[in-house]
């Protein structure tokens, strides 16, 4: 995990967009996302729910190849994840691959203890540029930016 002290530069947050199905005992696990805005130009998309299904893990990186050619630089802010299964995963990879090869920045932030450990039991951290909070990947963004000008 990569960590760097910082300052938060968030904005609105939009409405709330559930993914995946939201009835019976999944009702409260259903994949919440919400975009947010920042100061520094960048997109914070806040993931709230379980990414356990086809539907949701396809929710999560439509929406990110959606909002990445207009933004150009993406936070996925972890923090409320639930749980992640292979799927999301596989999906999260390709979705990273596509992202660099087409020039643009994607963060993750803030995962939780088990998306944190999945993270490391498969060896995928050093495929995602995880950070500790989404205001340290915010300020990675920002010198990556530097370093590149």
């Amino acid at each position: 995990m990569k960590s760097d002290n910082s300052a938060s530069a968030g904005a609105a947050r939009p409405a709330r967009m559930p993914v995946g199905p939201a009835h019976g005992a999944r009702a409260n696990k259903v994949l919440v996302l919400t975009l947010e805005a920042t100061v520094s130009g960048a997109i914070v998309l806040h993931c709230q729910g379980s990414v356990i299904s086809r539907s949701e893990a396809r929710g999560l990186t439509s929406l990110i190849a959606e909002v990445l050619p207009t933004a150009h630089r993406l936070v996925v802010d972890l923090a409320g994840v639930i749980s992640l299964d292979s799927g999301a995963l596989g999906e999260l990879v390709v979705t990273q691959m596509w992202a660099e090869a087409a020039g643009y920045i994607l963060k993750f932030s803030s995962p939780t203890d088990s998306v944190r450990q999945l993270f490391e039991a498969t060896n995928l951290e050093s495929v995602f540029d995880v950070h500790w909070t989404t205001e340290d990947a915010l300020d990675a963004m920002q010198l990556d930016q530097l370093h590149s000008a």
